[in-house]
């Protein structure tokens, strides 16, 4: 009979326990796994791995596990307090209708949900595609070449086209003109993000621009503006080139069907939302933000961009293009730290643009303006001031002096919610895809306050659905095959899982990524997205209507708070490295309220993340490297002088724990005393902090702030690169600058201002770790955080009798991850960790982590999910692959002619006619026994990515036409 544990103590507790389910080794499997690796129990190992000086002293204050039917009821309750109004709120959120074929097998499809970052490009050959659909769909409407994978949200996007025409600015110049109707959310972003660059922010009136007194780089406009209007730019982008500026344009992605897009009248960059193509409003995300250019600027372009490229057969091949020029490798040089994109919402967004075809775009289009038309004219025939600029779906209603309340509120009796515009002048109406004609008359009547004194009939045949020149969009977009064939339902159902299955997710296996967390992504965690309680909210939707949520947020913050050991949490940070982003800023704010501003440097240790420097760039901080010692911690010395020797420039050290090279550290407290007593903070990284949770806090410790990896440590899905959330945690003094918004009336004078375009970041996806904690306890996190210490160490000392393990702490123990060092195998085989990396696709498993943080290695992390049958699948493939590294060594294979080399084979390959190899086929395709029962076919051979950056091709079609 198995032992009795903390976590399962009572046979009166539920019997669907979420903390048996997400932890993969069984009760009876630990014993021989703990006794591998030399310790009799998870106590045992946990203290012997983290320093004691840091260990928690108590258990957590999250109260005990709960059951997964239990929990979801809560849940559901708490969902049931918020109300689902009809929102015509607009300012770039619109409800939207996404096709269930769409919802079922992308959005809830953990075929889709667990994938991770396309890296290994030969098993994402499927998301590939659908996000080359999406940088297609992007490039068509927007009649700009080259657009790239996604970016957080619409501010954002704006905000690094901000920093794009910084650094292509020749004169130097520092100037960015934001016209006054655009977004209020993305003006306010743009104010957080301008100061760090020395960017100075003009916003105004568009016509008042001066080009030469106001030094500008760039111009920023709305397309349709905020309230509606429809304006022809085209002579603003002219005299902007003139004057040597680039023009921005944030452009509505359904408006572009029937407007002349931005590219044909001048533009230089257009950036965006996509979220009303198909992605709920999540009460303000995630969401699939966009950014397209032109070809010229290529290199400056933020975020990721598929490519077209070919494999070692010469068939067509797809990859992350530029692949190791991402921005925030360039780390201090970087004009942008975007890491995580939205791959997930981009590919349903690029799949309901080829559900729909360029027809059934035009056709909702239509709609949408032909509501908004009749609208119009109903207010009109009621007496109201419409204007009379061109509109898409948005209208501005002009009141008389104190109408406003009453309106608003005779629209909430009727469940609708409206924009107030600023003084209460105008009240702001935007349709969506959803809107009905009923809906409309509904509308007409709260402005008149009862019933239409006319035919509303007779409104609809003044619907018009055109533009004349030079508003009408002349040109065709969507031509691609791609977006003429999938319109029927069961021809996308198959078109989509036909992608699915040419994509490796924890769906298949086990993805052993260090520094990335791929682990259990629970289907109870996963159900809330989709309820409409949580995915049909506006952003703006009053306090009252959205009780569940503020509830759910103010748990979760006091909960990653009592897990951090800090006083304050904000949830706005969309992803990772905006929250570094959004740390730094704080910091930044603390030591200029204090009248030391210039603390401007920054200590990174020379094994941090790429997005640590770029962040602190970003921030406006100058960083200095710290070297770290033989055994992978930082050089206690050279930390100590830097420190003392910019003392008086010391903002702060950024620093990773357990550190990137898979250790506790033993000094982290000295390390955050030698900063501090130079004046400085000290911000730490939170990618690891699944290893910490439980058994030490960053706050008691000595860490001033931390941001916390959500699509990591709290089993939010990577989504195939994204969303992720990235929440920072703060020590009291530092509280009062945390990130405000426009929208939020609580936020103090003090507050940075906003990092994103909503209040609470990408709320829609907060239930799925509110849910994790929540059905953990205490109990269950503290045991997760064992079981990921055991299962590396257990990996470390299998691997370890044949890889050398590059670092190791106290007594040869490893944290949650550990680095192997394949360097030694080029000079002995001439095998590389790619070559490694490829090989392992033959036995269905997805590469560790390649090169990073040292080059030519493979950084481990299996997770506590993982069952031990799973790690022993993994030590069998690398140990498979060893024996066929050393026939190599010893002569009884090829250095050119080997199975590592040819990897990964196709079954095109396997099954042609002529063979040629020096090693057999079976030796290719099943490489282990258990592969037969199991395998993962990849879909195309060894890509060459040379090939591809030389031919940049960025856009879809015929993907035969592109290799000769």
């Amino acid at each position: 009979m198995p032992k009795e544990t903390e976590v399962s103590r009572s046979i009166l507790r539920p019997t669907d326990g979420f903390v048996e389910r997400h932890i993969g080794p069984r009760d009876e499997e630990l014993p021989a796994m703990l006794a591998l690796v030399g310790v009799a129990s998870l106590d045992e190992l946990s203290a012997a791995v983290v320093p004691q000086e840091i260990r928690l002293a108590r258990p957590l204050a999250l109260g005990e596990p709960r059951g997964e039917h239990e929990l979801l009821g809560e849940l559901r309750a708490m969902a049931g307090r918020n109300e689902v109004f009809r929102s015509f709120i607009g300012m770039g959120y619109h409800d939207c209708i996404t096709p269930p074929v769409i919802q079922r097998n992308i959005l809830e499809d953990p075929g889709w949900y667990t994938q991770y970052t396309p890296y290994q490009a030969e098993i994402a050959q499927g998301r590939l595609e659908a996000l080359l659909n999406f940088q297609t769909m992007v490039a068509d409407l927007t009649a700009l070449p080259l657009a790239n994978a996604s970016l957080l949200d619409e501010a954002t996007a704006a905000a690094e086209a901000m920093a794009m025409c910084q650094a292509l600015s020749d004169a130097g110049r520092h100037g960015f003109f934001v016209a006054h109707d655009c977004h209020p959310q993305t003006i306010a972003v743009l104010r957080t993000r301008a100061q760090p660059l020395g960017v100075r922010l003009h916003v105004g009136d568009p016509a008042e621009i001066d080009f030469e007194r106001q030094d500008l780089c760039g111009v920023l406009v709305q397309y349709p503006t905020t309230d509606g209007c429809i304006r022809d730019y085209s002579e603003l982008a002219a005299a902007a080139k003139a004057a040597g500026a680039l023009t921005v344009v944030a452009a509505d992605p359904l408006a572009l069907v029937l407007l002349r897009p931005p590219g044909e009248f001048g533009a230089d960059i257009a950036v965006g939302s996509t979220q009303r193509f198909g992605v709920p409003l999540f009460f303000g995300g995630p969401h699939a933000g966009y950014l397209a250019t032109r070809e010229e600027f290529k290199r400056q372009l933020p975020g990721r961009i598929v490519g077209v490229s070919r494999d070692e057969s010469g068939r067509p091949a797809l990859r992350l293009a530029m692949q190791t020029r991402e921005q925030h490798i360039r780390r201090q040089k970087a004009t942008s730290n975007i890491c995580t994109s939205q791959v997930l919402l981009a590919i349903m967004a690029g799949m309901y643009a080829v559900y729909h075809g360029p027809d059934g775009l035009r056709r909702i289009a239509r709609r949408v303006h032909g509501l908004a038309a009749v609208l119009a004219a109903g207010l009109r025939r009621l007496g109201f001031d419409v204007g009379d600029e061109p509109y898409f779906d948005t209208l501005r209603v002009r009141l008389p002096p104190g109408a406003a309340a009453g309106l608003m509120e005779r629209a909430r009796e009727r469940r609708i919610n409206l924009r107030a515009h600023a003084g209460g002048a105008a009240i702001g109406v935007s349709l969506d895809e959803t809107a009905t004609l009923a809906e409309v008359r509904a509308l007409l009547e709260a402005f008149c306050g009862g019933a239409l004194p006319f035919d509303f009939a007779a409104l609809e045949d003044g619907a018009d659905a055109g533009y004349r020149p030079p508003l009408a969009r002349t040109s065709d977009f969507l031509r691609h095959e791609v977006f003429q064939r999938y319109h029927a339902e069961h021809e996308m159902l198959r078109y989509i899982q036909r992608l699915r299955g040419r994509d490796l997710s924890l769906a298949n296996s086990m993805i052993p990524l260090g520094s990335c967390t791929m682990k259990l992504n629970g289907t109870t965690l996963m159900l809330p997205v989709s309820w409409p309680e949580f995915s049909r909210i506006h952003p703006c939707a009053p306090e009252q209507q959205t009780r569940g949520y503020r509830e759910l947020f103010g748990q979760l913050e006091a909960w990653l708070a009592e897990i951090t050991g800090f006083a304050a949490v904000s949830l706005q940070p969309n992803a990772g490295a905006q929250g570094e982003y959004a740390g730094l800023l704080v910091i930044r704010a603390y030591h200029e309220r204090r009248g030391e501003a210039a603390r401007d440097i920054c200590l990174i240790p020379t094994s941090a993340h790429g997005t640590n420097p770029a962040s602190a760039a970003l921030a406006g901080l100058r960083v200095v490297p710290v070297v770290c010692d033989d055994r992978g911690n930082i050089d206690m010395r050279d930390l100590e002088a830097k420190a003392r020797e910019h003392a008086a420039e010391l903002a702060a050290l950024m620093v990773t724990y357990p550190s990137t090279h898979g250790v506790f550290e033993p000094g982290i407290r000295r390390i955050c005393a030698i900063v501090h007593e130079c004046g400085g903070q000290v911000y730490l990284d939170g990618a690891n902090m699944n290893a910490q949770v439980g058994l030490c806090r960053p706050g008691d410790y000595g860490a001033d702030v931390c941001h916390l990896n959500l699509h990591k440590t709290f089993c939010i899905p990577h989504g195939g690169g994204g969303p992720g959330m990235g929440p920072i945690a703060v020590a009291e003094h530092l509280a009062p600058f945390l990130p405000g918004h426009p929208w939020v009336q609580s936020a103090g004078e003090l507050s940075i201002g906003p990092v994103a375009a909503a209040p609470h970041g990408s709320a829609g996806i907060l239930p799925i770790s509110w849910a994790y904690i929540a059905l953990m306890g205490a109990a269950g996190l503290r045991r997760a955080s064992q079981v990921a210490i055991l299962n590396a160490n257990y990996l470390a000392r299998r691997l370890g009798e044949h890889y050398s393990v590059l670092y190791s702490g106290h007594e040869g123990w490893v944290a949650h991850e550990f680095i192997l060092d394949t360097r030694p195998f080029r000079a002995s085989a001439d095998i590389g960790f790619d070559d490694i990396a490829k090989r392992l696709m033959d036995f269905g498993i997805h590469a560790p982590t390649v090169s990073f943080p040292v080059a030519g290695t493979l950084m481990i992390e299996p997770t506590e999910s993982e069952s031990r049958e799973e790690l022993d699948r993994l030590c069998e493939a690398m140990i498979a692959i060893r024996e066929e590294i050393r026939a190599i060594e010893e002569g009884r294979a090829d250095r050119r002619d080997n199975a590592l080399k040819h990897a990964p084979h196709t079954a095109e390959v396997l099954v042609a006619d002529s063979w040629g190899r020096a090693y057999s086929r079976e030796q290719a395709a099943y490489p282990a026994p258990w592969v037969r029962q199991r395998k993962f076919w990849p879909p195309v051979g060894r890509i060459d990515n040379s090939w591809g950056d030389r031919h940049l091709i960025c856009s879809c079609g015929p993907l035969e036409d592109y290799v000769a």
